[in-house]
């Protein structure tokens, strides 16, 4: 059963934690930067690539370069764990734990409290795509698909909708029926195209 929840994070109001400094790190740091490039992020590792060093450059990251502590939890309120030590991980994942932080340990989905799935953005459009931690490969895909699919106007049209949704005087159930009816029919012609 897929009992997650998504929600799209304002990244540039929290203060997020990336313990390790490899490949991974540089990974989940691209996805994050590639979605929220004003996210605040502190780097604790006690080896960084250069990989990391080029996508963090020109980024407000503060680095710290020793081995993890409890202490470097202060303030955070979501950790990535990216190292390839298992007994780091797992004690990053109980630091966590018992302050309430959410956390993401890399490429272990038992021990995560979300996911960051495939990440579509079009403009203001912006699609989340989950595989429920099992396959990270067919999130980047169908990613891939929808990027292709979704034409450049998009960006246009939510522009328009959100200029007409601000001159309707109506209450909150009469606007939501109202662009439901107008969006409706755009759909409708596209599709008999």
């Amino acid at each position: 059963m897929n009992e997650l929840y998504p929600i799209f994070l304002k990244l540039d109001q929290l203060e997020i934690l990336v313990v390790g400094g490899g490949y991974v790190a540089a990974e989940k740091l691209g996805f994050i930067y590639k979605s929220s490039p004003r996210a605040r992020i502190t780097i604790v590792a006690d080896f960084i690539r250069p990989e990391v060093v080029e996508i963090i450059a020109g980024k407000s990251v503060k680095v710290i370069q020793r081995k993890y502590r409890r202490r470097d939890l202060r303030g955070k309120h979501m950790v990535i764990v990216a190292t390839n030590k298992l007994p780091v991980n797992y004690k990053v994942r109980a630091h966590c734990a018992t302050r309430n932080i959410i956390v993401n340990v890399a490429d272990d989905p038992e021990n995560c409290d979300f996911y960051m799935g495939g990440i579509v953005t079009k403009g203001n459009l912006k699609l989340g795509i989950s595989t429920n931690g099992k396959s990270p490969t067919l999130a980047k895909r169908l990613r891939q698909l929808f990027e292709q699919i979704f034409p450049a106007e998009i960006d246009e049209l939510l522009e328009n909708l959100n200029t007409y949704r601000a001159t309707l005087q109506q209450d909150f159930e009469e606007k939501v029926e109202t662009l439901n009816n107008l969006t409706e029919s755009l759909i409708q012609q596209e599709s008999n195209n």
